[in-house]
């Protein structure tokens, strides 16, 4: 799946879940490279919805999202995807 974030450096992020909502890989485009290389290595492989607790609602500085937080909200996006198929 690929989702088009707003609010943040990274343009897009790349995931793939499988049918048990296990993270088996992220990609974000743009951002804070060693950063976001970082979160993508530690989601592998944990559930989606621990990783959209941990996440969801992170702030970047002054901004009301972060990248972070719009993983979040892929992961959110992508469950809903793979439960109407």
């Amino acid at each position: 799946m690929v989702y088009r974030t707003k609010g943040t450096c990274a343009s897009k992020i790349d995931l793939n879940i499988d049918k048990d909502h296990t993270i088996q890989s992220v990609l974000f485009t743009g951002g804070c490279n060693g950063n976001l290389q970082g979160i993508s290595k530690l989601v592998v492989g944990r559930k989606a919805e621990e990783i959209i607790d941990t996440l969801e609602g992170t702030r970047c500085g002054f901004k009301d999202t972060s990248c972070p937080d719009q993983l979040a909200k892929a992961l959110r996006q992508a469950i809903a995807q793979s439960e109407s198929v």
